[in-house]
């Protein structure tokens, strides 16, 4: 395709998200303006059910409402530690299936947010980060998913949100984060979920450091994970699974146009989804609205 017209759609993009006030998939967390929860926040199983209007599950923050936009995974932010709703459903969906212990060793592959974060994470576990093309995150390690030069079994729990569909060949890195993840351990993975089933975009496609998306992907990341060797839960809000064991077809609201909702519960398995956040949990924590909030919990077998 034309340069030029390459060069247009990205900055289209860019302009559509500004538009609809929600972040880019893939943009780096502004700065916070208060770290001092680092020293002080516990780890964060010890979180999982704070109280109050509105709760951070990350840093500890409680408060009478997130800063906007509202209504979308991107939005939601922590007025503390910059986090959005899918960074808090990452950390709530970590802490409702894996055992923390000290000393578990932990990968976040281009996490989104930035120093005071890492450091807390550097407190609860053995922490690495990675990165592979550092457009718009830095790693203390470069990696390609497709290829890791790591060997096997090198971590408990490797986290990856928002990075699998920038990578061209979606079953290599599968099988290279299966292997890097310990026996027994856990790979916790998060996509956009824009439509029920996997396909490449339909015409060239750019999160908003010009990273290029290879695909959008669906429901059927199940099958190829277990595939893999992994057990497989798909954890999502108890609205969400509710929805679905009902019988429903249909998102009940509007939605954001990115989003197919009304494909999106038509298509969801059933007997994959885990409900893992109560309505209140949800509304505390800014997971909503519930069709954009799930995470691939994939166990290695021991």
């Amino acid at each position: 395709m034309n340069e030029y017209l390459l060069k247009a759609r990205r900055v289209a993009g860019r302009a559509k998200r500004r538009l609809l006030g929600v972040a880019s998939a893939t943009a780096p967390a502004p700065a916070t303006t208060d770290a001092n929860w680092v020293e002080s926040a516990p780890p964060p199983h010890e979180r999982m059910w704070l109280a109050g209007d509105k709760a951070c599950l990350i840093c500890g923050w409680t408060g009478t409402g997130f800063e906007p936009p509202h209504g979308h995974v991107e939005g939601n932010r922590c007025p503390r530690c910059g986090s959005i709703g899918r960074d808090r459903f990452l950390v709530h969906s970590m802490g409702a299936r894996v055992a923390w212990r000290p000393g578990l060793r932990y990968l976040e592959t281009s996490p989104r947010l930035g120093d005071d974060y890492r450091a807390a994470m550097g407190r609860w576990f053995d922490y690495t980060t990675s990165d592979y093309d550092e457009r718009a995150h830095r790693g203390s390690i470069k990696l390609d998913l497709q290829a890791i030069d790591l060997p096997d079994a090198s971590f408990d729990v490797v986290c990856t949100a928002h990075v699998l569909e920038h990578v061209p060949e979606t079953d290599k890195a599968l099988a290279e984060l299966h292997r890097i993840v310990a026996p027994g351990g856990w790979l916790l993975l998060q996509v956009p979920v824009l439509q029920a089933r996997t396909a490449p975009p339909t015409e060239p496609e750019f999160h908003g450091d010009d990273t290029p998306v290879f695909w959008r992907f669906g429901f059927d990341l199940t099958s190829r994970l277990r595939a893999q060797g992994f057990d497989v839960e798909l954890l999502v809000t108890d609205e969400l699974r509710d929805l679905v064991a009902a019988g429903a077809t249909r998102w009940y609201a509007g939605c954001s146009p990115e989003f197919d909702a009304d494909a999106l519960i038509a298509g969801a398995i059933g007997d994959d989804l885990v409900g893992v956040a109560s309505r209140s949990l949800a509304a505390r924590s800014g997971f909503e609205p519930a069709y954009m909030f799930c995470t691939w919990a994939c166990r290695k077998p021991a």
